[in-house]
């Protein structure tokens, strides 16, 4: 805070000195100042070295919602195998994202910060070496007291930041009912699904609900496309009623791929051939082709998750290996747009290392990812050349009968309260979906 006021002093003083007259310059320099401070934060992608970055609960990977309280991990591998030190952080943010709460680390945590994690194997068996590493929330060193948003940044023993991840602790003080209906617009029937959403706080006493309460909607735990802001339409009773016809729909998507190398040298439906050189192993996956065009085709599905599993081991954490993965899409090259292999095995990132490269002698966008054995779904994300996602213009098309996982949160701020509480939660999918 105390950087910040001396910035916006610098800005006056600068205003002074220079005399303007221009007051819509002067609006203009402030309005920018406070944009600065009102950015959305960000998850910050790992170095090349820093691998399957995931959230655990009962062994399984997980959408980082958890209920305040219960236990889950943090997993990640380093490649270089050198067990390093790395250190973790926690921070509390608003509902929105746009900055931390105002509350104090002791107000949310009790024992100490950036903590190191100790809790750390090396691989067995495997020709890829890694240091796997793991924490468990909660700890003996520290527990998380309050509900809400949380920024969880891994750190080296240098201090500079490896990567970020977010996560959310709820609370069930309210009931939350989920329906997924096709869309009531004509020009998007065949390919959205719309969101409607009720909210039952009952006999508690809840500060102007309308609003005080705020909504967060998720597809598939994918925080980019998230949908917030929104705001009940009605009452009744202790009812907050949200039926939309728009402000609550997502892109149906496609069904995602699938890769299955549980048995890291065996081909199946997903695998055509397996080879080992340099010390490690590349899988080669079938050359998909879009399904823009295509009707839809129903194929099973875990929502863009992915399982560690090593069939021939019993602890795949440490025994899983790494396998180049080949990936290759059959399509002409999109001018001024790129092509991206994304999934939660990457946290849904559009960087560099998932970014496909088109071969002109092939005809095809390809691209060699190095993924840990197992489960893992993936889809193609279309998009322009500053990020921007191409949702309605998917490679492989938008379709209301897709299964997709939908998860609501209801956050909650009492008017002499300092930070958002997140006080309900609901998943569905579309699996039901009605008219």
């Amino acid at each position: 805070m105390e950087l910040q006021t001396l910035k916006l002093f610098a800005i006056f003083t600068r205003i002074k000195f220079f005399q303007m007259k221009n007051y819509w310059h002067v609006f203009f320099l402030l309005f920018s100042y406070i944009n600065l401070f009102a950015q959305t934060v960000e998850e910050e992608n790992p170095p090349y070295n820093i691998k399957t970055i995931s959230f655990v609960q009962n062994g399984r990977n997980v959408i980082p919602f958890f209920k305040l309280g219960d236990t889950f991990e943090i997993q990640f591998d380093d490649l270089y195998s050198d067990e390093a030190d790395y250190y973790y952080t926690i921070t509390h943010y608003n509902s929105d994202w746009n900055g931390p709460s105002n509350l104090s680390k002791a107000e949310y945590l009790t024992g100490m910060d950036n903590q190191r994690i100790i809790t750390y194997q090396n691989s067995f068996n495997t020709l890829q070496l890694y240091s796997h590493y793991k924490q468990v929330f909660p700890n003996k060193f520290n527990q998380i007291t309050k509900s809400g948003n949380y920024l969880l940044t891994v750190l080296n023993d240098e201090s500079e930041v490896i990567f970020s991840r977010k996560f959310i602790l709820y609370e069930e003080e309210t009931r939350v009912g989920l329906i997924i209906r096709r869309s009531r617009d004509f020009e998007t029937i065949d390919t959205k699904q719309n969101i409607e959403l009720t909210i039952n706080y009952g006999d508690k006493i809840l500060q102007n609900p309308i609003q005080n309460i705020k909504v967060a909607l998720f597809q598939n735990g994918n925080w980019k496309t998230t949908i917030s802001g929104i705001k009940p339409q009605y009452t009744l009773g202790s009812e907050l009623i949200y039926r939309y016809n728009k402000e609550t729909q997502f892109w149906g998507g496609n069904e995602c791929y699938t890769i299955d190398n549980k048995i890291i040298r065996a081909t199946n439906n997903t695998v055509y051939k397996v080879t080992s050189g340099d010390n490690i192993y590349n899988t080669y996956l079938y050359t998909n082709i879009p399904r823009k065009k295509s009707i839809y085709t129903y194929f099973p599905d875990i929502n863009g998750n992915f399982f560690i599993q090593n069939a021939n081991s019993n602890n795949p954490e440490t025994e899983a290996d790494y396998t180049w993965v080949y990936f290759s899409l059959d399509t002409p090259f999109i001018l001024e747009k790129e092509i991206y292999v994304a999934g939660m095995f990457n946290n849904y990132a559009l960087s560099e290392e998932s970014k496909m490269e088109y071969n002109s002698a092939t005809k095809r966008y390809e691209k060699a990812i190095l993924l840990k054995q197992g489960f893992t779904n993936y889809q193609y994300i279309l998009a322009d050349k500053l990020g921007k996602i191409e949702f309605e213009n998917a490679i492989d098309g938008n379709h209301f009968q897709t299964e997709n996982n939908y998860t609501a949160l209801v956050y909650y701020r009492g008017n002499n309260e300092r930070y958002d509480r997140v006080i309900g939660i609901a998943n569905t999918n579309s699996e039901d979906i009605k008219n």
